[in-house]
């Protein structure tokens, strides 16, 4: 099997003209049907389709004509375009999109407020030739309320001939239709040709339906006369149904741009110039001609233009975009920054090392994109329902108008038409389409925020599912690097100091390359030790090191210094029980001893574990109240294992088992009906991490590591394992509360603009209620995501 075949390229292209989830459908079946393409994900709310498909089998512009022959339009992303540039080109359209909307929207309201109050002296105009009048029960109402008073205020509307009101309002309606909602139009009919029906389909036929009939009556209302029956028009109807769409569609869009607000957040982190040394002198440089290898200079309160590593200076930098955690981070020389972290208090000079595309900043800016193009399983119930609700959609629209046609002769045309109208525009699928994806979108931003990257909506679903949480030890549980937590010293060397047990012992280790003995020589320098030189040095393998240490000072002298475990202590001869009951204390709690000799005599023991995280017991007692199991999977001693299950408050460990043997407990735990997900930062842990339900990589961990998860944890603290887990399960309760309501709001909303409620509460839904409501249930669903934002997790 060829490489492409076992990792699909993928490929994002930017959509146009997808308006419902009739229209995403569409797209995503041809897509899908397409030779080559393994997976394809169209997103509502992006405009976009993330495709992984066989290069070998066919190409990116092969693709987008696969989009085009749908009846939409499809361009290939911009060539050589980084993450920043895509985002600011988005943002751009977005906010021309917005920008149109508003004009649109304010316009056809205006001219709809007028187009009523002409409508007024209309309605009564054939009221003295006792004429059966059914006029829009809205309007109905409207003139119950509206037409005394407004008679009394404007008699010389009420003198302006019917004919002269109606020619107005045609041409009215048709400005509206041709400038306003001419993309309904457009849509419909580019619908119709490739044999499929949207969102645009119901609006176009609904309005289009009563302008022809209103046109009608307007050129020819001796037609109705003669047959006893009002020349009613539904101009009125018609622009407000479509100003109102169109007020929906803005409020849309505006909330769409808020659900991307925490993408766009981290796009404008990254400064648009940096300050480069050049020549020997400072230059302020475009980003984008940052070479790899320049001295960048950053001064206090500047952001950090481009990751890089500090050559010199020193600083506290605020890494919470990346982690969450707003506490400041010191960097000296040799440490790394990222680009669009914060410098505070100093300022340094660093090498920049990875740029463009590939930087942590457009990393993550690519990964939240995918995540939020990507769809969760459960937006496959919402596609099903989608591939044929337009359809069925038209079906009752016309059964609605037989029935009423036929069943209540009184009715006549007009009523039947009315009802037909409402059923086509009440049914809309905007909410359908809008129910999942944006709350993925807002739940990977909420996530970015919290220091918690989430791959795809399909990881972001399985987490809430899980039932056991496994944790690998080093570096993961505990902080992954040895550290001196105790000092014993014999009683019989009691005439030395603490300080003296720990330089003698770290002047030897000095020259061992251990990392027990590297932990040693470290928290030396820290308590200011001078090392003294050491000859005749020999490292023992497997138990230690020896040497003659060269003291300062008169009558110093120069012991033989033994250094390692009890090994090598019974070995050499030395008798440990002045410290045995030390030994067994530190070992029990998973401290290892390293244990020191002077000149033949035990002179002490320095200590050395690898300490827990300050946060894992709380993350861990958190993941419980969850009603998690929490498991500790690790290769160390048991002994040492289950002294740090002890302190981080886990009660099961697997301990002293090699990276297939993780995965063989990961599986074993499947295979018993656990939803399983694994905490590691290693390259012995990727395997497990790749056969898990959801893998968590910490990100201070490997790439490899990062790259086989699921979800990846920017903040160095199991406290985030348990947020990416609350924040899945109430991702999941939004969706299925925005579905619920996208159905309920169809089930019954489709009857009653029907007329259903009408022979028993003489109820019948207005078309000009029917689009107030349908907008206002797509609003409802991307408000309700949008509560994901302040959701607290802790």
């Amino acid at each position: 099997m060829s490489n492409a075949t076992e990792t699909p390229t993928r490929i994002t292209i930017p959509v146009s003209g997808m308006t419902c989830a009739a229209c995403q459908a569409r797209v995503q079946r041809a897509l899908t049907r397409q030779p080559g393409v393994a997976d394809a994900a169209v997103n509502l709310m992006t405009n976009d389709a993330t495709v992984a498909y066989d290069p070998s089998r066919t190409s990116p512009e092969a693709l987008v004509d696969t989009i085009k022959s749908t009846g939409y339009g499809a361009s290939l992303p911009m060539p050589g375009a980084s993450a920043m540039a895509e985002q600011d080109a988005r943002d751009a359209a977005r906010a021309a999109e917005l920008a149109e909307l508003r004009r649109r929207v304010y316009v056809s309201l205006a001219l709809g407020a007028i187009a009523m109050l002409l409508s007024m002296p209309l309605m009564t105009a054939y009221a003295h030739l006792g004429l059966e009048h059914m006029a829009d029960p809205f309007m109905r109402w409207a003139m119950r309320v509206i037409d005394p008073p407004l008679r009394g205020a404007l008699p010389w509307l009420y003198a302006i001939p019917a004919t002269a009101i109606s020619y107005a309002l045609l041409a009215i309606t048709g400005v509206v239709m041709g400038w306003a909602g001419r993309h309904f139009y457009a849509g419909a009919w580019a619908a119709f040709r490739h044999h499929s029906a949207n969102m645009s389909t119901l609006i176009a036929v609904g309005t289009g339906a009563a302008f022809l009939y209103s046109a009608f009556a307007t050129i020819a209302p001796g037609f109705f006369i003669a047959r006893g029956v009002a020349p009613d028009v539904y101009y009125e109807a018609i622009i407000l149904i479509i100003a109102l769409v169109l007020l929906g569609n803005m409020l849309e869009a505006r909330a769409k741009g808020q659900t991307s607000a925490a993408l766009r957040a981290l796009v404008t982190l990254q400064p648009r110039t940096a300050r480069v040394l050049r020549g020997g002198t400072e230059q302020d440089v475009a980003i984008e001609e940052v070479r790899s290898g320049d001295q960048v200079i950053v001064r206090p309160g500047e952001r950090v233009p481009v990751d890089g590593e500090v050559l010199a200076g020193a600083s506290a930098v605020d890494e919470s975009m990346l982690t969450g955690e707003w506490l400041p981070v010191t960097k000296e020389a040799g440490d790394s920054v990222v680009g669009g972290t914060l410098n505070q208090t100093g300022s340094f000079r660093f090498r920049a090392t990875t740029l463009g595309s590939d930087s942590v900043l457009a990393r993550i800016v690519k990964l939240m994109r995918e995540a939020q193009g990507s769809k969760p399983p459960i937006q496959r119930l919402a596609d099903r329902i989608s591939a044929v609700f337009v359809p069925v959609v038209i079906s009752i629209a016309i059964a609605t108008f037989v029935a009423w046609f036929i069943l209540d002769p009184g009715a006549s045309f007009v009523r039947a038409m009315a009802a037909a109208i409402s059923v086509l525009i009440i049914a809309c699928p905007c909410a359908m389409g809008l129910a999942v994806p944006t709350a993925v979108m807002v739940a990977t931003g909420r996530g970015a925020a919290l220091g918690v990257l989430i791959k795809g909506g399909e990881a972001l679903q399985r987490a809430g599912d899980v039932t056991t949480v496994v944790l690998d030890k080093t570096g993961t549980v505990t902080e992954g690097r040895p550290e001196v937590t105790d000092i014993v010293r014999a009683p019989s060397a009691a005439w030395r100091s603490d300080d003296d047990l720990l330089t003698l012992v770290a002047s030897v280790e000095r020259r061992s390359e251990h990392p027990l003995g590297t932990a040693i020589v470290s928290f030396a320098m820290g308590r200011g030790a001078r090392f003294a030189e050491v000859r005749e040095f020999e490292a023992v393998p497997g138990r230690g090191v020896k040497g003659v240490v060269e003291m300062e000072g008169e009558g110093a002298g120069a012991p033989t210094i033994l250094v390692g475990n009890e090994r090598l202590m019974r070995e050499s001869g030395i008798d440990l029980s002045e410290i045995s009951t030390e030994i067994a204390r530190l070992s029990s709690q998973g401290k290892t001893p390293v244990l020191a000799a002077i000149d033949g005599r035990v002179a002490g023991a320095i200590a050395v574990a690898d300490p827990i995280k300050a946060t894992s017991r709380e993350a861990v007692e958190r993941l419980r109240r969850m009603g998690l199991d929490v498991v500790m999977l690790t290769g160390d001693l048991r002994a040492t294992a289950e002294a740090v299950a002890r302190q981080a408050g886990i009660e099961h460990v697997v301990a002293e088992v090699l990276p297939e043997a993780k995965v063989a407990e990961v599986k074993r735990l499947q295979e018993s009906g656990q939803v399983v997900a694994m905490v590691g930062d290693g390259i012995n842990d990727a395997p497990a991490l790749a056969q898990a339900d959801v893998g968590m990589a910490i990100g201070t961990g490997t790439d490899i590591a990062v790259e086989a998860s699921d979800v990846t944890l920017m903040r160095d603290d199991l406290r985030a394992v348990a947020d990416a887990i609350a924040l899945s399960r109430r991702t999941m309760r939004t969706m299925k509360q925005n579905l619920f309501w996208a159905l309920v709001y169809n089930v019954i909303g489709i009857p009653v603009a029907a007329g259903v409620l009408f022979p028993f509460f003489r109820v019948l839904l207005s078309p000009i209620l029917a689009s107030a409501a349908m907008a206002l249930s797509s609003v409802s669903v991307v408000s309700n995501s949008l509560r994901l934002r302040r959701a607290d997790f802790s």
